[in-house]
């Protein structure tokens, strides 16, 4: 029975649909329209989650993969699902608990604090719970305590994510009824703050790029997406492909590059052509992309209306945070530079880390991941153009590159000390927290630990109720 609770929590189009089926129903919705709503909300999710696989199946993970080889990159690439799926050998039971306890909390958190905001996307919960399970369990807590300790930090980061991304969020788009329900929240709050710096170019944003009037097709976001990455593809796989031939003979890069021998066919006979291979996963990931924006515009037009219902009946002022892509229409030239331009930061930032473990100390060397890259790259320059329009794309998208660069590498020694080496996460939040409560674990332990998680979930609250509200101006 746990085992299917959880598979619900855990299934973002799942919850997603029993949140706006609840909400729909609070309204006192006439069945058609709950059954209407809710079915639109969970095939909505499912169409992002297919853009989601696709895109990483079809190009993100053959570019990396082939990028790292075509340049010879040797290191840990930050990976959320890799870690986690070492960690629920050992850790499943705990984090399991620790979910269920953290989203119930999470609610408690948005009834009775300022952080109004109810985080829906499941897999990210899921994937905090395991790490603070193991991270909290290096403290001595074990049973209950651990499942108490860690539901409290759940809720917390969950309501406190969405929080410090809201200026921005409101901006771009354009209501107070959304949020951004991410792990990667500290990086878009720290890209729009970088985006200010350009605010008085502001009004020139990613959208209005002007095209000669022959190349004005380029407006058209498939079409500009698609040829970019083709022409991505085609040098980094000619690069690849180039360096196989001259520096190695065909066995030993398939013992040495499997995925690579397996992407190119490399030392075998292949019916299809390397640039044709190219131009195909160019165009996958224009093809992802545009099923991750028709699977956002069916959720966000049906889970807003939905969610009244909870706002006005259980949680006065609950405010949903959907996963990363609900931003991605509301920019889409922002969407492709910011993945470009936060992938350079990386490249940058593992240059600098190269430098640092040469010359200083040695330091974890943090390999740009194209799917953290991506998704959360494509948003921080989203923000970035909110704030400081395309000069705050650019810069924004850059920092946010770095940030998710050293992060990671300042993470890796609380990770080994963990037992898990060679493993890091890539998102922000997962990065900070596991730096500050990691630490905290080895230092505080037993009990102490537990009452530092639970003030942890009880300031917020307390603040709500000591520090005075803002005042409200009558109409």
């Amino acid at each position: 029975m746990l085992d299917f609770i959880i598979n619900i929590l855990s299934t973002p189009a799942m919850l997603v649909g029993i949140l706006a089926c609840i909400g729909l129903c609070l309204q006192k919705k006439p069945i058609e329209e709950i059954v209407k709503g809710t079915v639109k909300c969970i095939v909505g999710f499912l169409v992002l989650s297919a853009g989601s696989s696709f895109l990483q199946s079809g190009s993100l993970n053959a570019f990396g993969d082939i990028f790292n080889y075509a340049f010879d990159m040797q290191g840990v690439v930050p990976n959320n699902e890799a870690i986690v799926s070492l960690a629920l050998n050992d850790f499943g039971t705990d984090t399991a608990y620790i979910m269920a306890l953290g989203m119930v909390l999470n609610i408690v958190l948005a009834r009775f604090s300022r952080l109004k905001y109810i985080f829906l996307t499941g897999h990210h919960t899921l994937y905090m719970s395991c790490m603070l399970a193991v991270i909290l369990s290096v403290g001595g807590l074990s049973g209950f305590p651990l499942w108490l300790a860690g539901g409290c930090l759940l809720a917390f980061i969950s309501a406190a994510s969405p929080a410090y991304c809201e200026g921005t969020m409101q901006k771009v788009v354009e209501t107070d009824e959304l949020a951004l329900g991410h792990f990667g929240g500290a990086g878009y709050w720290f890209a729009a703050q970088c985006g200010k710096l350009f605010k008085n170019s502001a009004d020139q944003t990613t959208e209005d790029i002007n095209f000669p009037q022959r190349l004005t097709f380029l407006r058209d976001t498939t079409v500009s997406i698609g040829l970019t990455m083709v022409v991505f593809f085609v040098i980094v796989t000619g690069v690849a492909v180039g360096r196989g031939i001259l520096s190695a003979d065909p066995d030993t890069i398939l013992k040495t590059y499997t995925n690579l021998g397996e992407l190119l066919n490399v030392g075998t006979e292949t019916q299809t052509n390397w640039i044709v291979w190219a131009i195909t996963r160019g165009l996958s990931f224009s093809g992802g992309v545009y099923i991750i924006l028709s699977g956002v515009r069916l959720i966000v037009s049906e889970i807003v209306p939905a969610f009244r219902g909870i706002a006005e009946k259980l949680v006065p002022g609950a405010v949903p945070a959907i996963d990363c892509p609900v931003v991605y229409p509301y920019a889409p030239n922002a969407v492709l530079i910011g993945f470009l331009v936060s992938f350079v930061g990386g490249i940058v930032g593992l240059l600098i880390l190269t430098f640092w473990n040469s010359t200083i100390s040695p330091v974890a060397l943090i390999l740009p991941g194209v799917v953290p890259h991506f998704f959360c790259g494509a948003v921080a320059g989203v923000f970035g153009n909110a704030e400081g329009g395309l000069k705050g794309c650019i810069f924004g998208a850059f920092m946010h590159g770095l940030l998710i660069t050293f992060l990671p590498a300042i993470c890796m020694p609380v990770m080994g000390s963990l037992n898990f080496a060679n493993c890091t996460f890539s998102d922000a939040d997962f990065s900070w927290m596991g730096i500050v409560f990691g630490n905290i674990a080895q230092h505080v332990v037993g009990n102490a630990l537990m009452i530092v998680c639970v003030v942890v979930f009880l300031l917020p609250i307390a603040y709500n109720y000591i520090a005075p509200k803002k005042a409200t101006v009558a109409e």
